[in-house]
């Protein structure tokens, strides 16, 4: 039987529902705002008279930014990056965690591996040496020199690694005493009891990649190799000139840099918006599909 609620908690209940509301509103509204900037007229921004509502509604900020040849190119190139990274991201993570995961008595070197990859996290040799360092593998101007240079995310590592340690080890002992191998025990038991855990690290994979600009610009010489964001980055934010043509010319009359970057934030915000609900069952299950028998 379950008792009636009291007044205290009544109260709480309510409260609790307020701050919450409150909470999404506080993180909801720039947003409205940014949206409402992106669809309304350069001018109506520029007099101030836009709030969460686009007054003297318009698309030429959305146009500007999507019909343009080179916007669909780096679009794609943004895609592939994040269909080809995201999977070597995991797949190295999860090597890598797997076996530093283990007791010392399992994994005898497991120490000096985790100062290892903890310490280049920590510390690192600096932009020159890092630029250098890809130029001499001949990375420089070529899709890979997105990916390679940061396979190994360290900080998923470390989060993955603590996961794992914090699965029951009779598990994994009941698995070796029914004869499994250590793949077996890592793609059949540990990674499945991983879901939550892995779904945050794609996430978190994900909008690295799709949001990264720095290594578009460092690294690639040709502009029509540049991701989305670094193409973003360099005609929109920077407004570098030397990428535009006489259409660009035209439409930067219609618009201002407050609505194309407005337009900006949701050409960039969309995609990752539509991986996170399919993401977001993974977070609200339980950290253990499952029991240990005693």
């Amino acid at each position: 039987m379950f008792r009636k609620a009291t007044m205290g908690r009544k109260v709480f209940v309510v409260g609790n529902y307020a701050i919450l509301i409150g909470a999404a509103l506080i993180c909801l509204l720039p947003i409205i705002n940014i949206l409402a900037i992106s669809f309304s007229s350069s001018s109506a921004v520029g007099s101030g008279r836009v709030q969460f509502w686009p007054v003297e509604f318009t698309l030429k900020s959305y146009a500007f930014v999507l019909e343009k040849p080179e916007f669909m190119t780096s679009f794609i190139i943004a895609v592939k990056r994040v269909l080809v990274g995201v999977p070597i991201n995991m797949l190295l993570t999860i090597l890598i965690a797997y076996p530093l995961s283990k007791e010392k008595q399992q994994f005898k070197w497991r120490g000096v591996y985790v100062w290892f990859f903890v310490i280049t996290m920590l510390f690192s040799g600096g932009l020159i040496p890092w630029y250098l360092t890809i130029k001499a593998t001949g990375l420089i101007d070529s899709f890979w020199a997105l990916i390679i240079p940061g396979a190994v995310p360290i900080f998923n590592v470390i989060l993955l690694l603590n996961f794992f340690r914090s699965l029951p080890k009779e598990i994994e002992e009941a698995a070796f005493m029914d004869g499994a191998t250590q793949w077996k025990v890592l793609w059949k038991i540990f990674v499945p009891l991983s879901a939550p855990a892995i779904a945050t690290l794609v996430l978190f994979c994900i909008v690295t990649h799709w949001n990264s600009w720095f290594e578009g610009l460092m690294l690639m010489n040709d502009p029509s190799h540049y991701p989305l964001q670094s193409y973003l980055q360099t005609v929109i934010v920077n407004r570098d000139m030397s990428l535009a043509t006489s259409t660009d010319w035209k439409a930067l009359a219609l618009v201002s840099d407050r609505t194309t970057k407005a337009a900006q934030v949701f050409v960039a915000t969309v995609p990752v918006l539509c991986v996170y609900p399919f993401l977001q069952k993974y977070f609200t299950e339980g950290i253990v599909m499952g029991s240990v028998k005693g």
